[in-house]
């Protein structure tokens, strides 16, 4: 089956705990259920949005947390990765801005689409020796670097 080509800017959205943990993601590409992977928070940047607030819009559609786009910090990270899900090939230009979030805050799935709602099997707190320790998949693989710069601006 021919993949439908995808190019996409995004804004991913790293919430950080008290703790210096990051929120993630886990889910599965509709073809590979079987696969689960943990991964960032954050999508495309729409018409007229800067990344910011592209990240803001994605924070609350996917966790349900309000931040305004000037409470991010950041980048922390850039980069252009490639890859399939269900029946695209993307290309993704990605940029990681983080913002700090109270401990024990209310994660909610009730704004995302159906198709993330149905890929999406739930979320957990990591630390960067978490992330090093685990064999469990996430996406970017550069994350505890990342999630360490985080840290130290902190």
């Amino acid at each position: 089956m021919t993949k439908i080509p995808l190019r996409r800017f995004t804004a991913r959205a790293l919430p950080i705990d008290p703790l210096g943990r990051v929120l993630l993601l886990n889910g599965f590409d509709p073809n590979r259920p079987d696969e689960p992977f943990w991964f960032t928070i954050g999508g495309a940047a729409e018409d007229g949005e800067t990344l910011q607030e592209a990240a803001s819009r994605e924070l609350f559609e996917e966790v349900g947390i309000r931040a305004a786009a000037e409470e991010f910090s950041g980048p922390y990270g850039t980069g252009t990765i490639e890859f399939c899900w269900a029946e695209y090939t993307i290309t993704q230009d990605q940029t990681f801005f983080a913002l700090q979030v109270d401990d024990g805050a209310d994660i909610s799935y009730e704004h995302m689409e159906e198709v993330e709602k149905a890929t999406t099997l739930g979320h957990r707190w990591w630390s960067a020796e978490e992330l090093e320790g685990t064999d469990e998949v996430f996406f970017p693989k550069d994350l505890v670097t990342i999630l360490r710069k985080i840290n130290s601006a902190a």
